[in-house]
């Protein structure tokens, strides 16, 4: 099983280098760390009195790590979710913050473990994700990264600007959609064609 440290060291990697895309409602972005979020935690790394862009660019492979773990997984509570889930909940919440759990939380409900959809991962949420466990232990992880990724294509459905990362220009899948079959098994992963077909309505 990878520690929190690997996979935080994973989730950088994916993300890259600086990006600042006006598509994407996430702004300036340096290792996938937004410039929201050094806002959020008052970081001025240039110390000029303000963050902004400048601040972003400045962020280091480490420092990026530090964040993921202490705000994206610490601060959610992920740790406390089976270690299976830990992964694909992770980078999910780096990627769409508390949808990360609400998505978790639907599938819970869908499995007839009611649970409240509000994003927190509390004394239920974890204990619904033990007995989702124990129920599914060969498919729940699969279950969360196909929920994963048809969140992104319900996203692309309804915001049109952001379906450029779930579908390439080629029509092939964008990054969005790749990234969730990162945690899902080849078995469930989606044709070329199926992809296509999903996406059709985009034309």
């Amino acid at each position: 099983m990878q520690s929190v440290e690997q996979i935080a060291a994973e989730i950088v990697a994916r993300e890259g280098g600086f990006v600042d895309d006006p598509d994407d409602p996430g702004g300036a972005t340096q290792h996938g760390v937004t410039i929201h979020t050094l806002r959020r935690l008052g970081l001025d790394l240039d110390g000029d009195g303000d963050v902004d862009a400048a601040d972003v660019r400045r962020i280091s492979r480490d420092r990026a790590v530090q964040i993921y773990i202490q705000h994206y997984f610490e601060a959610p509570r992920i740790g406390t979710l089976p270690d299976a889930l830990h992964a694909s909940v992770f980078d999910m919440y780096v990627n769409a913050g508390n949808n990360a759990v609400k998505i978790l939380q639907r599938l819970f409900n869908r499995m007839r473990l009611d649970v409240q959809v509000d994003g927190v991962i509390g004394a239920q949420t974890a204990t619904a994700a033990v007995r989702a466990m124990e129920a599914a232990p060969d498919h729940l992880v699969d279950a969360y990264g196909i929920a994963r990724r048809n969140y992104y294509y319900a996203l692309a459905d309804q915001r049109p600007a952001s379906r450029k990362y779930a579908r390439r220009r080629d029509g092939g899948r964008g990054g969005w959609i790749t990234r969730a079959e990162m945690f899902i098994a080849p078995r469930y992963h989606l044709s070329d064609a199926q992809h296509r077909e999903r996406t059709r309505a985009w034309e």
